[in-house]
């Protein structure tokens, strides 16, 4: 019986292997200087690879500094530990929470640590994200319900108030009719702009910088003499695919709520962009995302309304639709996206994160188009 010949072997290489994984994972050596590390690790501390690489862990990722002594006794005793939901801590950053094991390794003269993170915090973001899309879908259907139950009397209403008009035209009674027209139009708007956009993205290749700007520019318009309107943004970040005008409304929409926050005090407002690696978005795993960060030293947003406010109609301000979040969030989730906020006294954070698609993906989003 005749064999059948074997197949090439495959061979994948360890750094590959370990930007595959969604764990941090850093490898020092008994200096407790950074031997290498993996994209998860790079986006979970934002640290370069290019820049840690032989730095001191210490120096290159501060959140290890309350556990040097931990550190230098594994590498002494050549001894590894497993710790479950550690905070990691570095001033100006946000805590964060992992699940932390430590083996030492040995190849050949050099021994050292391999430390394998893995980010509660990130697990606990997508739970509520997964939250988040489920409430907003929901909110959308009865949105969606309410405004054709709504639509319908209220075209009958404009419509009686149009004869009653015509039948009488130099009723001295007119004035009324005019008022009953022009509130069933406004509700009628309202009901429009709760629904959100009513056409698909039109997508293509955009510099995200470029749509930023235009938001910056706006901003410093429309915004106050002592508001300070800031940027600071990631020049390598490649381009987005997504619709134009409607990216400019959901970042617009963001920015203005920002300004808002700041009425009436000194302030400032930061635009900022970064890119995020192996993020995950309403259930799906992307290998880069785009993060666009609107940051006001505003007076913060209440814990009670933080669960709230991407609902419509939610506002504090007495002037307010709170249709503004809720839009904004509607646009961003149609381009794949998601907006996130995070908020203390003295500084709120609203975080857009949009995939990167690839090129296949395009040519397949054309063609449905």
């Amino acid at each position: 019986m005749a064999l059948l010949p074997r197949s090439k072997t495959l061979k994948v290489k360890a750094e590959t292997l370990l930007d595959g994984l969604t764990s941090a994972v850093i490898c020092v050596d008994q200096q407790l200087n950074i031997a290498g590390l993996n994209f998860a690790a790079e986006s979970l501390f934002g640290v370069g690879r290019k820049h840690a690489l032989n730095e001191p862990l210490l120096q290159a990722i501060p959140h290890f500094q309350m556990h040097e002594a931990r550190l230098k006794q594994a590498v002494g005793l050549f001894a590894g530990f497993i710790e479950r939901e550690t905070r990691l801590v570095h001033t100006g950053h946000p805590p964060l929470t992992v699940d932390w094991t430590v083996t030492p390794f040995q190849d050949g003269k050099l021994r050292g640590l391999l430390m394998e993170l893995l980010p509660l915090d990130r697990h606990l973001r997508i739970s509520r994200d997964e939250m988040v899309s489920a409430q907003h879908q929901a909110s959308r259907a009865m949105i969606r319900g309410l405004a054709h139950e709504i639509k319908n009397p209220l075209g009958g209403i404009r419509g009686a108030a149009q004869l009653l008009e015509r039948e009488f035209p130099d009723s001295e009674h007119r004035e009324y009719t005019q008022v009953i027209i022009k509130e069933a139009d406004r509700l009628q708007n309202l009901v429009n702009r709760m629904l959100g956009p009513n056409r698909l993205p039109q997508k293509v290749a955009l510099n995200i910088h470029e749509v930023i700007e235009h938001v910056r520019q706006l901003a410093q318009a429309e915004g106050q003499a002592n508001v300070t309107v800031l940027r600071d943004y990631d020049p390598s970040i490649p381009d987005v695919f997504a619709d134009r005008e409607q990216l400019i409304q959901a970042v617009l929409n963001v920015a203005r709520n920002a300004l808002q926050a700041l009425e009436g005090n000194a302030g400032t407002l930061l635009l900022r962009t970064r890119t995020r690696r192996q993020f995950t978005l309403a259930g799906h795993r992307h290998k880069l995302v785009a993060q666009i960060d609107i940051e006001d030293t505003g007076t913060g947003i209440a814990p009670e309304m933080m669960e709230k406010i991407f609902y419509p109609m939610v506002t504090t301000r007495p002037e307010g639709t709170g249709l503004g979040l809720p839009i904004a969030q509607v646009l961003i989730h149609s381009h794949g996206g998601l907006i996130e906020c995070a908020s203390r006294p003295g500084q709120t954070i609203f975080s857009i994160y949009l995939p990167f698609v690839q090129v296949d993906e395009r040519a397949k989003a054309k063609g449905v188009e």
